[in-house]
């Protein structure tokens, strides 16, 4: 387990993780997994590759969050508010 990956949902942060706490755990798990701190030139395009997808996927995890009991009984927090789209009603 790489300690310097943070728990990015509520509780554990006051507010929503940002975009730069999101891609600074996306790049430890690369690091972590790759042996490397800083890749050579010919790896870091598979190595930036690895932390976009990475970033991406911890996003559309975080966005898909309920956490439950934070706010009392049978209470639901999403992580981030959804996304709705105006128009048809």
């Amino acid at each position: 387990m790489c300690r310097s990956i943070k728990t990015l949902r509520p509780p554990a942060l006051p507010e929503e993780a940002t975009e730069d706490d999101i891609r600074a755990a996306a790049l430890q798990y690369v690091r972590k997994v790759s042996g490397f701190r800083a890749p050579a030139a010919h790896n870091r395009e598979v190595f930036e590759q690895a932390v976009d997808e990475i970033a991406e996927a911890t996003r559309k995890l975080l966005e898909g969050l309920e956490v439950r009991g934070s706010g009392g009984a049978g209470a639901k927090q999403p992580v981030r508010e959804p996304v709705t789209v105006s128009g048809a009603a």
